[in-house]
């Protein structure tokens, strides 16, 4: 019933699996250790703004707001999101204030207002600018409308109040949309 030596051959390419598998070149391991991080990655943008370090003001702001709960994978959208250092430029009370329960509706249209339907990449926005003669208005979720311009390869936005943020990262990819990082903190009127 039993053939041993098929059973022995069997066992000694099991145990050969193992050692195989361990012996990766440096090059293999690179790419082995490449692929595993990007799993590990964050995918849509709300976890992207969560774990980026240069973001977490934004990220403590969107969540506290829980408009990041309705972003967590729906849709397709373009989210400008400003830095730490930009929301260090705003009033200390008045960032503070947007942290307490009665003043959440504000926190929400500031959220909303640098979000945006549907994904556009920077070259979207510049073709509407140019399609614009030199302006872009582009509508947000909140219902208000920023104002989009080129200074040389920049895209400069504009909110209601006048505020002007510098695009200076832009494109970075989710599973539910485009993310552009910019330098000031934009709002309606």
């Amino acid at each position: 019933m039993f053939n041993a030596p098929k059973i022995i051959l069997a066992s000694t390419l099991l145990a050969m699996v193992p050692a195989c598998s361990s012996e990766l070149s440096k090059e293999e391991q690179e790419i082995l250790d490449a692929r595993i991080a990007d799993e590990k990655k964050p995918t849509n943008v709300i976890a992207i703004v969560q774990d980026n370090p240069d973001l977490t003001t934004a990220g403590t702001l969107i969540a506290l707001s829980g408009v990041g709960a309705e972003l967590a994978d729906d849709g397709s959208y373009t989210v400008f999101t400003a830095t730490n250092d930009a929301f260090n430029k705003m009033d200390a009370e008045r960032l503070s204030g947007l942290l307490t329960v009665e003043n959440k509706e504000e926190l929400v249209s500031i959220a909303k207002f640098g979000l945006i339907e549907g994904s556009m990449t920077a070259a979207d926005i510049s073709k509407a600018i140019a399609d614009g003669d030199g302006t872009a208005s582009i509508t947000t979720v909140q219902g208000g409308a920023i104002e989009a311009t080129l200074d040389g390869d920049t895209i400069v936005l504009e909110d209601g109040a006048g505020n002007k943020a510098n695009v200076t990262q832009a494109d970075v990819e989710s599973s539910n949309g485009t993310l552009h990082i910019i330098d000031n903190v934009l709002m309606a009127k």
